[in-house]
């Protein structure tokens, strides 16, 4: 049976303060808050104790369902009307 873990993962090897990683070469990784421009906000952990960003979850057009084709000198209409199922199978 192969090992996955070292041994230094154990529960026990954490309790004594063991650690998996090279000790004094890691950044600390500790909890973030992440700000949106829309004023949501949540945690999440990071080694930058605080994160902004322009866009999240909570206003992407994606999930939100108010997505928008954004037609850049006809491109999408031209698509259409150059690969258009018009014809019938035969």
């Amino acid at each position: 049976m192969p090992v996955i873990f070292p041994d230094c993962v154990s529960s026990e090897n954490i309790e004594q303060g063991y650690s998996a990683v090279k000790p004094g070469i890691h950044p600390a990784y500790r909890r973030a808050q992440v700000q949106c421009a829309c004023g949501n906000s949540f945690v999440t952990r990071s080694t930058v104790p605080v994160i902004h960003v322009e866009i999240c979850a909570k206003c992407h057009p994606y999930y939100t369902g108010k997505q928008k084709l954004v037609d850049t000198a006809g491109r999408v209409e031209r698509f259409r009307q150059r690969y258009a199922t018009d014809k019938t199978p035969g």
